[in-house]
């Protein structure tokens, strides 16, 4: 990702707080020069020095298939908004896009075994919904076993982390204000987040 050295997250703590916050990614595979791309949920685990990305997709989703052949791209991208030149204070601008963004390289071990597969499943279910563990442990073993069948899962040991944060760090103290004022303001919600993380700016 290209990263001018004055958007970078360097914070590796800053940088996996983001993804478990905005964890509706995107996996990336590429063979015989042709890329695939699936949107996923994914839950992130800190285990001892090792970061783990945990997923499943549909077993008819044939990328699974080509997720261990190579390094894989798990793109997290929230939130984003557009920036009007009008916020600037002279008028020789154009507008631009102020956004957030974590891309995590690494490499793939894909579980079709049933009982890893549970196993990544509830952690999903911990993450996003736990007390949906209690209906999940009453559902027929008919329903669960076709369920089974269906998908795979996977984990992903995370060998590269790059972080990005355009905020419009190249402007102006008062420019930024100005920013952050009308989008603090907004409704829209990416505008309200993009304010909030212009706020916690060291600059």
């Amino acid at each position: 990702m290209y990263t001018p050295k004055y958007h970078q997250i360097t914070d590796r703590v800053e940088i996996i707080a983001f993804m478990k916050q905005y964890n509706f990614g995107a996996i990336v595979t590429s063979n015989n020069n042709e890329l695939t791309a699936t949107h996923l949920p994914f839950v992130i685990s800190e285990e001892g020095e090792n970061l783990i990305i945990y997923g499943h997709c549909a077993k008819a989703n044939k990328q699974w298939q080509e997720m261990e052949q190579n390094t894989v791209l798990v793109i997290f991208a929230e939130p984003h908004a557009y920036v009007s030149p009008s916020h600037y204070e002279h008028k020789i601008n154009v507008p631009t896009w102020n956004y957030a963004a974590v891309h995590a390289y690494g490499k793939v071990q894909v579980i079709e075994n049933p009982e890893g597969i549970i196993e990544v499943m509830e952690r999903s279910f911990d993450f996003f919904e736990p007390g949906y563990r209690e209906q999940w442990k009453n559902l027929p073993e008919e329903y669960v076993n076709g369920l089974l069948n269906g998908v795979v899962a996977f984990k992903i040991l995370v060998t590269d982390l790059q972080g990005k944060k355009k905020l419009s760090q190249n402007r102006t103290e008062n420019e930024r204000q100005v920013i952050i004022e009308s989008f603090s303001d907004s409704n829209d919600h990416h505008e309200r987040e993009i304010a909030d993380l212009m706020k916690k700016l060291e600059i």
